[in-house]
């Protein structure tokens, strides 16, 4: 009941395609693509100043707290990629982990498992990571120090900022949960019980306090002192698990991007706890054989192949995958040429493969609401970075923090909070994703930078949940098989298949009527949404100009220089 809940959100708060009709901007020196114009603007104010694309993506994530809090955040977390101009690459994890007195059972009520646990209030929360994360960035490849790149979010938190009409309404959308929480009610919710409004000055006091206290005292001005007491009172209103210990133990990571070839490029993709590494390098060595360009963009048989491919590389991802610190992942035999034909095997190119017979393949020798948000950034010396940052669910757990000013995340839905049962995107889990004290949630945010002969030639990613991964392959594939230009690869319609529900979903503007038909003949269940995933891309064109993709499914802004 919940999923159908929730898709019909879904339904109720995207915006139609036909809502904006955009056009690629073009820029010589830097380029930021994010979901909002106040943070995009702010990127390319940070690197018209001399600092670098990691520099001007630290600067971003704070604005998006301020401006985008359904998903920006300081209270949650996500994933960099970054690409420097001599050819290094680097994974950042700052994605949440379980607290230390977590248990696997902590979501069964009477025998039973309460899903709504998991998704809303203090129990869903999981440590955050935004902040520690930033910090890391910006201490091993930023230019500028934290507090300058900070200061442009405070003032925005400060002095306020106009509501645009989707802000306004998200909001409104959801002041009935605020209202169940104390300070929720005071920070997202409109006066006198009024509704916010276009144009409303919104002003976040508290937040800029707490984001003054970072750009002080770094990662200590969040967990520990004044903030860190702010969340552990939060936590004993409510009876949270997070303490003192798990603030202060808290550490992001460094790990190395899993590099997929695909004709003649390299995906640099985050990996594990990232599933959509393996996910799409699955796909992308099931469908090689294949003549792409000759089935044609979206056409029926291209749609049927792609999306076969998704069903069995979602089956894998729900068995096997999780956080690679507590989980042997059997990386590179699930990525390789040998399994994955085997996975092929019973493709049919007539007909689909139902998801009631298909489960994970054997590996021998084995022991995301949609209210994400992603931005990419590319500065004047070819430095690029991409990251995908979220509470999980809009608004997270809609609980904030009294005095702090900021939302807390429900990430700890993202694990098989009971394995077997669906997680609030149909998402089925394992024991690889199984709840365990200090451990991270898998997640589908899928951070790429692509490269051509060693050059930076895509920087993409996506907002959406599990669409996450099949927006962002879908943008590749539209460059590198079809040569389409940033936005037209961007705004093209997608579709999507996760194994379980057995469902195709696809852009409610985008395949025609007999492209359905056809695809239905072959046994697929459609599934029209009003929008598969938001993606924010860059595009190096082949004079060497930075090109904008900005999806219309969403607001989003291009800024450059």
């Amino acid at each position: 009941m919940r999923i159908i809940l929730l898709l019909l959100t879904f339904i109720l708060t995207s915006h139609s395609l036909s809502a904006q009709v955009l056009t690629s901007k073009s820029y010589e020196n830097g380029m930021v693509v994010s979901a909002d114009k106040y943070a995009s603007e702010i990127g390319k104010d940070i690197l018209k100043q001399g600092g670098n694309a990691v520099d001007a993506a630290v600067a971003v994530q704070f604005a998006l707290a301020v401006t985008l809090p359904r998903a920006g955040n300081i209270g949650g977390g996500g994933f960099m990629v970054i690409h420097m101009q001599n050819g290094e690459t680097a994974a950042l994890d700052f994605r949440e982990k379980a607290p230390a007195r977590a248990t696997r059972n902590m979501y069964v009520r009477n025998g039973e498992f309460d899903s709504d646990l998991s998704w809303e209030g203090i129990l869903a929360v999981g440590v955050p990571g935004t902040v520690d994360g930033m910090i890391k960035a910006i201490e091993r490849y930023g230019r500028m120090p934290l507090d300058m790149v900070i200061q442009p979010a405070i003032k925005l938190a400060r002095e306020g900022y106009h509501l645009s009409y989707t802000q306004a309404e998200d909001l409104n959308n959801h002041q009935d949960t605020f209202k169940k929480y104390q300070a929720s009610a005071k920070y997202f919710t409109a006066d006198d019980n009024t509704l916010f409004e276009e144009g409303d000055l919104f002003v976040q006091t508290d937040l800029a306090n707490t984001l003054e206290r970072i750009a002080r005292f770094g990662r200590e001005g969040f967990y520990s002192g004044p903030v860190a007491d702010a969340i552990i009172n939060e936590m004993e209103r409510y009876r949270g698990f997070i303490d003192y210990r798990d603030l202060r133990n808290y550490e992001s990571k460094w790990r190395d991007p899993v590099v997929v070839d695909f004709m003649d490029y390299k995906l640099h993709i985050m990996p594990p706890p990232s599933s959509g590494s393996v996910a799409i390098a699955q796909i992308l060595e099931m469908i090689e054989e294949y003549p792409l360009a000759e089935m044609g963009h979206n056409s029926a048989d291209y749609v049927h192949l792609i999306s076969e491919a998704m069903r069995r590389a979602f089956a894998d991802r729900s068995f096997y995958l999780g956080d690679p610190d507590f989980v042997d992942i059997p990386m590179n035999k699930l990525m390789s040429e040998e399994y994955n034909n085997q996975r092929m095997i019973s493709f049919k190119d007539d007909t689909v493969t139902s998801s009631a017979t298909l489960s994970h393949g054997r590996v021998t020798g084995y022991p995301e609401s949609s209210e994400t948000t992603h931005f990419s950034i590319i500065d004047k010396d070819g430095n690029a970075v991409a990251v995908t940052t979220t509470l999980n669910g809009s608004f997270g757990s809609h609980v904030s923090v009294t005095g702090a000013g900021f939302l807390l995340n429900n990430e700890m839905d993202d694990f098989s909070a009971q394995p077997g049962e669906p997680n609030a995107y149909g998402l089925i889990g394992a024991e690889a994703n199984a709840i365990e004290p200090g451990k991270r949630m898998l997640s589908s945010m899928t951070p790429t930078i692509v490269t051509k002969d060693g050059k930076v030639d895509m920087i993409i990613g996506a907002a959406g949940g599990p669409r996450i991964i099949t927006a962002t392959l879908q943008s590749f594939l539209n460059r590198a098989v079809f040569g389409m230009r940033s936005q037209q690869a961007t705004a093209q319609p997608r579709f999507h298949h996760q194994w379980l529900p057995d469902m195709l979903f696809i852009d409610d503007f985008g395949l025609s009527p007999d492209t359905q038909k056809l695809l239905e003949e072959k046994g697929h269940k459609i599934f029209p949404l009003p929008g598969i995933g938001r993606s924010h891309n860059i595009f190096i064109d082949r004079n060497g100009h930075y090109t904008s993709g900005v999806d219309p499914r969403g607001d989003g802004y291009a800024s450059g220089y």
